[in-house]
């Protein structure tokens, strides 16, 4: 079966009285054909997810909007009757119960087929920080996936399922959207309900959305944001209502490639794009923000992580990958005076970061500002991952939201992608802006070699 998983192909599948065990089918055939052992940690069998197929209710696409739709989770987003890994074997237990987000991928008719590959214990910006097999970079294996969601963002690009849930505290929702040429919804804080996730800093997490069209991550964040009031950190969400007209973007001193040239050319491309869209573009200073994306992992947050696997990690240290070891480890260093020290300098930060919002309405980044390759990774697994953070691990720690959307492609042909970044609840707003700027210049994951059908 040749279409694409799309929901609007999808859509028209099944209204012309196409069966969603043929779409199973598809699926399954797919996965086994791409010989990618790395996406998935763990495959739900195809006849159970063929029978939930079975028993979906009469298609109606209005009231069962993800209606016979694939859909991976990332393996730190809890799937009852499965596995859920955190991509630390010895760590893994089955769930009882579906995280809520998945409950609601559910009920909105959505087949789970499995749980994907992941940077272990989401810490991690490369996806390949993993016990198990890397997921295979679908445009250059020799490049890095992307992490930690690395498993979910492949899925999606390699046509295996029409949605994928991964995490972002850092960046794991944009990233590996950006070198997967997917897009990235990383929602406001506390839309999506984080209960059943496996926490990496629970003050920063969300749960995010890798598609290959900004309306079917639009689609799958109106089913499933909603307030769960047993999550502590759920928030209603409340649309921002301000339209997208003026865009900020880095001065050329913020523009941070790392001698990547080829990042640098299509942002340059991105750019020129935007200017012949006639938007306005105004280049703003990025010291404070790139600031704040300072303190993520050289301040205490990173004792978030050490506090989210304490008990485990104390435990068994020997159990965790040798790269995030090192990395949760480095909390000890840090004391409760570090951390109050940083709260205040982050509000410092904050309120320097405030007036933007008077002079733009959205950021525009580059998504991936490098691409790095797995030689580098293992000859240097520290820098490249930070380099990978420049354009976001701001952004969750000032409350922002972002939509990571394929851009014009490298010159070596490896995507790089660019993310809009708004206020909170700016959300609808930035999908809004992405679908008009740049989902019209059809290079949404139509990369030739991409779909393996």
């Amino acid at each position: 079966m040749d279409i694409p998983f799309d929901l609007d192909n999808l859509r028209a599948f099944y209204a012309e009285g196409g069966a969603s065990r043929a779409i199973v089918a598809a699926a399954y055939q797919r996965i086994a054909r791409a010989n990618d052992p790395g996406v998935f940690i763990h495959l739900a069998p195809e006849n159970e997810v063929a029978e939930a197929a079975s028993r979906l209710p009469p298609f109606d696409p209005e009231r069962y909007p993800l209606w016979g739709a694939p859909v991976a989770v990332k393996d730190n987003i809890d799937v009852a009757g499965l596995p859920t890994t955190a991509a630390c074997p010895a760590f893994a237990y089955v769930a009882e119960s579906d995280a809520p987000v998945v409950a609601r991928l559910r009920a909105a008719g959505a087949l789970i087929i499995g749980k994907t590959n992941l940077d272990q214990f989401a810490t991690g910006l490369v996806g390949v920080r993993t016990p198990y097999p890397a997921p295979l970079n679908p445009f250059d294996p020799s490049r890095a996936p992307g992490g930690s969601s690395s498993g979910s963002a492949v899925a999606v690009a390699r046509g295996f399922v029409t949605l994928a849930l991964g995490t972002d505290t850092a960046g794991s929702g944009r990233v590996p959207a950006g070198l997967n040429n997917l897009v990235g919804l990383k929602p406001t804080l506390g839309a999506l309900s984080t209960r059943g996730v496996v926490p990496a800093c629970r003050t920063l997490d969300c749960v995010s959305i890798f598609a290959t069209r900004v309306a079917d991550a639009w689609t799958a964040f109106e089913a499933l944001s909603v307030y769960d009031p047993k999550d502590p950190f759920s928030r209603p969400w409340e649309d921002a209502g301000k339209p997208i007209a003026t865009l900020g973007a880095p001065r050329e001193q913020d523009l941070l490639f790392f001698g990547d040239e080829a990042a640098r050319g299509a942002w340059l491309a991105a750019r020129a794009h935007l200017e012949a869209c006639g938007v306005t573009v105004r280049e703003v200073d990025f010291t404070p923000l790139f600031a704040v994306a300072r303190l993520l992992y050289e301040g205490p947050w990173v004792a978030e992580r050490r506090a989210a696997i304490r008990p485990f990690m104390d435990d068994q240290p020997d159990a965790l990958h040798p790269v995030t070891r090192r990395i949760i480890a480095g909390a000890d260093r840090f004391s409760a005076v570090d951390t109050f020290d940083a709260i205040y300098k982050l509000a410092e930060l904050r309120r320097q970061v405030e007036p933007l919002w008077g002079e733009i309405d959205a950021l525009v980044v580059p998504t991936a500002p490098i691409a790095p390759t797995l030689a580098q990774l293992e000859a240097d697994p520290f820098t490249p991952n930070a380099q990978l953070g420049t354009y976001t691990n701001f952004v969750n720690l000032l409350d922002l939201s972002a939509i990571a959307v394929p851009g014009p492609f490298r010159s070596d042909g490896m995507p790089a992608g660019v993310t809009l970044i708004g206020e909170r609840g700016a959300d609808a707003a930035l999908a809004q802006c992405a679908l008009r700027l740049f989902e019209g210049r059809g290079g949404v994951a139509t990369h030739e070699g991409v779909l393996r059908r």
